[in-house]
């Protein structure tokens, strides 16, 4: 964990950022939402990614 997790989750969020934009503009709501999911996710772990990383000082 560490380095690869952390890039993991900008990928996520870079994909979901994408996916919300390409359902703005095809209004498709149902592909935006995800997209909005997706980087929910992601923040979340990256957030958890600096808990543990507080954590290991």
């Amino acid at each position: 964990m560490g380095l690869d997790d952390k890039l993991k989750n900008k990928a996520q969020e870079a994909k979901g950022k994408a996916m919300e934009g390409a359902g703005a503009a095809s209004d498709d709501q149902r592909m935006k939402n995800q997209g909005k999911d997706d980087q929910m996710k992601a923040d979340l772990k990256q957030a958890g990614e600096k808990v543990k990383d507080a954590f290991k000082d």
